[in-house]
């Protein structure tokens, strides 16, 4: 092996020890993190649980771009939020913050001068004011309403100056209450999917309801329709295959191409629709997910796929009903 070799080798070796090295730390203080939530934690998520208006969220620097996401998170499961960066709050943002809303500031130091004006209109207004911070005997802990005080851990930097293990926890502490709100407010993946219509999210989210065909566009005959009528419909209807209904109007059967060629004789068109069909079909609810329609059609090698709600049919979908909507096997199993 040559020098240049060597030399990359260690390099990289080094590389790879120094990143496990943050990581283990970033891991280390979320569970100090974990093991140190308190009452502190409780009160904070009952107190945005019983607000009215929104949670505003604000930091500087990196607790700011932390603040940001926190923000988002809380908006996309249920919690509408927003985030007001300090310095333009004292510039006219502050008019973003109105009564019934709460705030959360984020610092590190809890001694951010940037939040005083923050801090003095959520007094002025009686806006209650939640603090994340290192220090809980701090300026800005000791004038929240509720501070949760994040355990004493170093940064993963060797300087101790880059905010990275203390940024870790922030963003997971803002996780943690989201999630804990989620689970308060019974957050459902209906909602979940009215908040995130666009992307892999709501594709994945999409109903068989959302996408499927009813009424006349429904493909039924019933058990003693002749075949020729049976054909007939399939072609009308452009699925493929015919479901099959009996006098209780319950689906019994389909007929699909694959039936017409096994019975493919000069008797066909004679035939009964009871005598070709393949009985009990397979059915979805329409409640279920339209990656679960796909899946099951794709798995058994079949192209439609009747609705049904107490063996009655109510709607029928189609796998080009599931790739418009942009859904594929990966959504399902992803």
């Amino acid at each position: 092996m040559t020098a240049k070799k060597t030399k990359k080798k260690e390099s990289d070796k080094w590389v790879i020890e120094t990143a496990r090295r943050v990581l283990e730390l970033e891991a280390d203080s979320i569970k100090a993190l974990s093991g140190s939530l308190n009452d502190d934690f409780c009160q904070a998520t009952r107190m945005l649980f019983e607000t009215k208006g929104r949670v505003v969220v604000s930091g500087m620097g990196k607790s700011g771009h932390v603040a940001r996401k926190i923000s988002a998170t809380f908006a996309s499961t249920g919690t509408p939020a927003l985030f007001v960066h300090p310095a333009e709050a004292s510039h006219g943002d502050l008019g973003m913050i109105a009564s019934g809303d709460l705030l959360i500031i984020i610092s590190n130091s809890g001694e951010t001068s940037e939040v005083s004006d923050l801090v003095n209109y959520c007094h002025r207004f009686a806006i209650p004011l939640i603090a994340i911070t290192g220090r809980k005997e701090s300026a800005l802990g000791n004038t929240a309403n509720i501070t949760i005080e994040l355990p004493n851990v170093a940064e993963a930097c060797p300087l101790g100056l880059a905010p990275t293990t203390s940024t870790t926890m922030t963003l997971a502490l803002g996780d943690a209450l989201a999630i804990a709100l989620l689970d308060m407010r019974e957050f459902s993946s209906e909602r979940f999917q009215e908040l995130h219509p666009g992307g892999k999210l709501g594709q994945r989210l999409i109903k068989v309801s959302d996408i499927f065909h009813s009424g006349e566009a429904l493909p039924l005959i019933s058990e003693d329709s002749l075949m020729s009528e049976a054909l007939i419909e399939m072609t009308a209807k452009s699925f493929g295959c015919v479901g099959v209904i009996n006098s209780s109007e319950n689906l019994t059967g389909i007929i699909t191409d694959g039936d017409l060629r096994r019975n493919m004789d000069s008797n066909l068109l004679t035939q009964t629709a009871k005598f070709v069909m393949t009985p009990n079909p397979k059915t979805i609810t329409a409640n279920s997910l339209a990656s679960e329609a796909l899946g099951r059609m794709t798995s058994t090698k079949i192209t439609s796929l009747f609705v049904a709600e107490n063996k009655r049919p109510i709607g029928i979908i189609h796998l080009h009903d599931c790739l418009r909507a942009g859904i594929d096997m990966q959504g399902e199993n992803g």
